[in-house]
């Protein structure tokens, strides 16, 4: 992935040139079709998405709590959190194109850039509690 394109995304906002570009080698850029499920309700989880086009409902125990768009994020609590087990099922309710990072590239932006991963957490924590979607 390009690392201007990673410039773009408020998630990395703050990050220095060395830095956006380390996050790009460990992101890919893929389209998806409406319809496509793109997370599932207690699977298992193994990648992190940032929405770049599009929208997606997030959906927990069968009802729709949240839309997500371009510039939001999603897949964090299970990529993150010890029993890594998704906690909502996530939906394109529209083409998109995502941003996508494994748990395995998410773990080595943590040893690199480790402010990163608190933006992360902290999104984690306010999604736990409430405090933001």
């Amino acid at each position: 992935m390009d690392a201007k394109q990673i410039e773009q995304m408020s998630l990395f906002s703050g990050l220095n040139k060395r830095e956006r570009a380390r996050v790009a080698q460990h992101a890919d850029e893929v389209d998806v079709p409406e319809g496509k499920r793109l997370a599932r309700e207690g699977d298992l989880a193994y990648e992190f998405f940032v929405i770049r086009e599009g929208t997606a409902d997030v959906d927990v125990g069968g009802e729709v709590k949240n839309e997500l768009g371009p510039d939001d994020f999603f897949g964090e609590i299970g990529v993150l959190d010890e029993k890594r087990v998704r906690t909502a099922t996530v939906t394109a309710t529209s083409p998109m194109k995502l941003v996508v990072m494994s748990g395995h590239d998410l773990r080595a932006l943590r040893r690199d850039i480790p402010q990163v991963i608190d933006k992360l957490r902290s999104a984690c924590y306010d999604r736990i509690s409430g405090g933001a979607s």
